[in-house]
């Protein structure tokens, strides 16, 4: 399973390849300089760094190189959706501005099933070139009823690219375009999701880590202020007749009295920490029935972003729904690895007493390129995520912890 999961892993990383890069080389056949190149040989002085490896991909890691959420979002859509048959080719895409978190943390619900569309970015009136390339390899399928054969989603202020079929969904405001969205999606899914994410539409980081649930649950994201709730989003949670509300952030994001009003339209939970790395370790370990991750043991896909880059949550989502599934943690500096995010993987790092092919594995998905996360820091998160041997010496029962 290991070996397989590294395979497949490999394979998205070749494929996308292309997209991820940045700058170009003429001595390299004009393709771009940070690409992997297939077929390098022994005489190579630097064959492994050109294969890609360790900045692209480590035994437990794969990085999606992008030099910014443009790139990220249509390498992700491409490595989740191969589009080699018509079975791997998505029903539609969202198209989303890439100036519009906000837009895209709520437009991430449209990956969940039975629709499963990544979200890709625009660039004001204009369709970036990896967004088109990603576009022209993926060819939605338009094969959605509910959204009336549309290959395309048009998300509020996104462009509208040529020759496919688009279906507008918009908003004078985030709040009207979230709400807008979680009308779309129950319509697509024939019912309203019974659990309502609610986050801020001011502290974009908080906000980052319910892209990846919403795409994975199928679970709404709405957005209050600090000052209350807006009568979009009252609107939107009143359709949902009672659900289940769950505040993603601290109460200096979404204080008190914005709980309190929220409790009128159904039960409140609040999800919350101190800072945005802290507040997305409390999502990936909470789990309430049927909602929340749960992420307190082995065994578990993950993806790490930087807090600073809050589109690449957007873009990062189809991960978080498909393959090895897991939470978004986030880092602050692409430097330095935050601690609490390695106690927390150190709490569900696996270990094995006798074999490591009958283990379970974790594996990490890095989104953007060094100015991101840096190579050290992926070379941690690397040693972080290894199966280790359980130590059974000098009367404890814990793992080997390489660098701890």
């Amino acid at each position: 399973m290991r070996w397989t999961r590294l395979i497949a892993a490999l394979g998205s990383l070749l494929a996308l390849a292309g997209l991820v890069a940045c700058g170009s080389d003429s001595s390299n056949g004009g393709l771009p300089s940070d690409r992997p190149v297939l077929g390098q040989k022994g005489k190579e002085p630097k064959a492994a760094e050109k294969l890609g490896f360790p900045d692209f991909a480590t035994k437990n890691t794969t990085r999606v190189g992008g030099g910014d959420t443009v790139a990220d979002a249509a390498a992700i859509a491409r490595a989740v959706f191969p589009g080699a048959n018509p079975q791997t080719r998505p029903p539609a895409v969202a198209l989303v501005d890439k100036d519009d978190w906000q837009a895209g943390v709520a437009a991430s619900v449209l990956m969940a099933s039975p629709l499963r569309a990544p979200v890709l970015l625009t660039d004001g009136s204009s369709v970036p070139g990896a967004t088109q390339s990603a576009l022209d390899a993926l060819q939605p399928r338009g094969s959605a009823v509910a959204a009336k054969g549309a290959q395309v989603l048009r998300i509020g202020d996104a462009a509208k690219p040529d020759g496919l079929k688009s279906l507008d969904l918009k908003g004078a405001n985030p709040f009207a375009l979230a709400r807008e969205i979680d009308r779309f999606r129950s319509v697509v899914a024939g019912r309203a999701s019974a659990n309502v994410v609610v986050t801020s539409s001011e502290s974009a980081a908080f906000s980052m880590p319910a892209a990846a649930w919403a795409a994975k649950s199928g679970d709404s994201v709405l957005f209050v202020t600090r000052k209350g709730v807006p009568p979009e989003t009252r609107a939107a949670l009143m359709s949902h007749e009672k659900p289940k509300i769950y505040i993603l952030g601290p109460t200096t994001v979404i204080p008190k009295p914005v709980a309190k009003e929220l409790e009128t339209l159904g039960k409140v939970t609040r999800i919350a920490a101190i800072d945005p790395v802290n507040n997305a370790i409390a999502f990936a370990r909470y789990t309430d029935g049927s909602f929340g991750w749960g992420v307190v043991d082995p065994g578990h896909g993950l993806v790490f972003a930087n807090q600073g880059r809050p589109l690449d949550a957007a873009a990062a989502a189809p991960l978080s729904a498909s393959g090895t599934y897991g939470p978004l943690l986030l880092v602050d500096r692409p430097n330095l690895l935050p601690r609490p995010v390695e106690d927390y993987l150190l709490d569900i790092q696996p270990g094995y007493d006798r074999d490591p092919v009958r283990g379970a594995y974790n594996h990490g998905w890095l989104i953007g390129d060094q100015g991101a996360v840096s190579p050290g820091v992926q070379a941690r998160i690397d040693a972080l995520l290894e199966i280790l041997p359980v130590d059974r010496g000098g009367g404890g029962g814990g793992k080997g912890r390489p660098g701890a």
